[in-house]
């Protein structure tokens, strides 16, 4: 039997997204000894991705939240962690911080909020309800990190997170997964309709208002027009609630033959090494762990210079960076890499490169483990509820 100190990870929703899959790695990762781990759902999960999860024994439990306030969700979180009784609270982003208070009551010792993005509809964390519901849960926390510099001095400005409560924890990615393509491994993935030769520009993610993906599908119409001979595509993988919007531009944008949506695929690293431009067109980011597998994966990045991904791509030299919501400099800087396979390779080498010196996989789960060791020694230990979390 494990008796390791139980982590409880409270997200809103378990499914195909960034957050959701780095923290699926952080869980399988995590030497056993050290950490179980359960996952609450505040609405549901998709069973699909669930599957991602390898570690024995993590339950994953769902609470049907309504929309709206549902202090019914309160309580029942609450039951659940006395049932649970887990050493840590990890929750996610703004849409889980308001639990902090139901974890304290519940008995939980050590409690923790992650900032790894914000919503489209408060891409600059100016919403003033918003901000004051996260510095009226900052006391009810022990640690209030963020997933990249900029949403870390946000964190400490405006929120208010005092110095002792703050840390920067950037995302890793698995090099050895998402790597360039390699001589005979198949040029597309099954079900892609393009062809080889074909020039294709790519993103994965949550399609979703904060990835912003009307004006990626704008600057592609915008690149087709200025480059008429190039076989130019699309590839925009991914789920989520502004997918059949996206299908429905397409199409009225005449593109359907040059754009493939296909949801979400489980397939990404190879999806990766077939493309040959990667596109983030966000409005908001943290650590963008897409921009981070492109680049592993040989890319050229052209992002939107909000948030965190100025940190990952290097202007220049692993990237191009150009303004949100601006698909005409999106569409000159994803024509500069189409024009030239060469600064495509050299960006993309470089992107690489910096992806194994500053954001390895096993350096982001050491640096989780870290945090939960030192709350875990300072909080329990001391109250002699456990011998160590850190054991």
């Amino acid at each position: 039997m494990n008796d390791a100190p139980l982590i409880v990870h409270l997200i809103y929703r378990l499914d195909f997204g960034g957050l959701e899959t780095l923290m699926v790695e952080r869980i399988n990762r995590m030497p056993a000894s050290a950490y179980r781990h359960a996952i609450v759902c505040l609405t549901g999960y998709n069973p699909e991705f669930a599957t991602k999860i390898t570690r024995a024994g993590v339950t994953i439990h769902a609470l049907h939240k309504q929309p709206g306030l549902s202090l019914g969700t309160h309580a029942a979180l609450w039951r659940l962690l006395r049932q649970l009784r887990p050493a840590v609270l990890h929750s996610y982003n703004l849409s889980a911080v308001e639990y902090g208070p139901a974890a304290l009551l519940a008995g939980v010792p050590v409690r923790v909020n992650g900032a790894h993005g914000r919503d489209a509809d408060d891409p600059h964390g100016t919403n003033r309800k918003h901000n004051a519901l996260r510095r009226l849960m900052v006391p009810f926390y022990d640690c209030c990190y963020a997933n990249s510099a900029a949403m870390e001095t946000w964190n400490r400005d405006v929120v208010g997170v005092p110095a002792h409560k703050s840390r920067m924890l950037a995302n890793g990615i698995d090099a050895d997964r998402f790597h360039p393509g390699a001589a005979g491994e198949p040029a597309l993935p099954e079900g892609c309709p393009f062809a080889a030769g074909d020039v294709i520009v790519g993103t994965v993610g949550r399609v979703q208002a904060v990835k912003d993906h009307a004006t990626l599908i704008d600057a592609f119409a915008l690149l087709r027009r200025q480059l008429p001979q190039m076989p130019l595509r699309l590839a925009i993988v991914g789920d989520g609630p502004l997918l059949e919007a996206m299908r429905e531009k397409v199409a009225a944008l005449g593109l359907l033959d040059a754009v493939w949506l296909p949801g979400a695929r489980t397939d990404i690293a190879q999806i990766l090494r077939s493309l040959h431009v990667f596109a983030m067109s966000s409005i908001a980011e943290g650590t963008p762990g897409s921009a981070l597998e492109a680049m592993a994966s040989g890319l050229p990045v052209v992002g939107t210079r909000v948030g965190g991904i100025p940190e990952v791509v290097d202007d220049g030299v692993t990237g191009t960076l150009v303004p949100p919501s601006e698909p005409v400099a999106m569409a000159a800087a994803l024509a500069r890499y189409a024009a030239s396979p060469e600064l495509a390779a050299r960006h993309g080498a470089a992107g690489r490169e910096r992806v194994l010196r500053k954001y390895s996989m096993p350096a982001m789960v050491a640096a989780y483990q870290g945090m939960y060791d030192s709350l875990c020694e300072r909080k329990i230990k001391t109250r002699g509820a456990v011998t160590s979390c850190a054991e």
